[in-house]
């Protein structure tokens, strides 16, 4: 096993806490399904959010899932004028334990950020 760093995102349909704690739970269950990982594969959490999500931290979806021993931090996103310019997206970097080499992870972009990175396969 090895530390690795695992990238994702999703987008938001309203800034309310229900969204926020769906969006974020299914973004993470997704990369971890897509690289053959559970929770005790987790090491840190790393979270942004555009500036238009207010209602809940990303976190809080973590912690109702059940998983209270995972160092994360929330952060806001970089507001670039012409940066990518997608609302209401939360983007995640996960540092795991895992035995695949950088070229075998399966970074998960979801709903609107998928245009973040098309060019990796889902």
């Amino acid at each position: 096993m090895r530390l690795a760093a695992l990238r994702g995102a999703t987008t938001l349909e309203a800034d309310n806490r229900e969204e926020v704690l769906k969006r974020t739970a299914e973004l993470l269950s997704v990369m971890l399904k897509r690289n053959n990982l559970t929770t005790d594969h987790l090491i840190s959490l790393l979270f942004t959010a555009t500036s238009d999500v207010h209602s809940e931290f990303p976190a809080a979806a973590v912690r109702e899932a059940g998983i209270s021993d995972v160092p994360m931090i929330c952060a806001r996103e970089l507001e670039i004028t012409g940066g990518s310019g997608i609302p209401l997206c939360i983007r995640v970097m996960a540092h795991v334990e895992t035995d695949r080499t950088r070229a075998e992870l399966r970074h998960v972009y979801l709903h609107g950020a998928r245009q973040l990175r098309s060019d990796l396969p889902e």
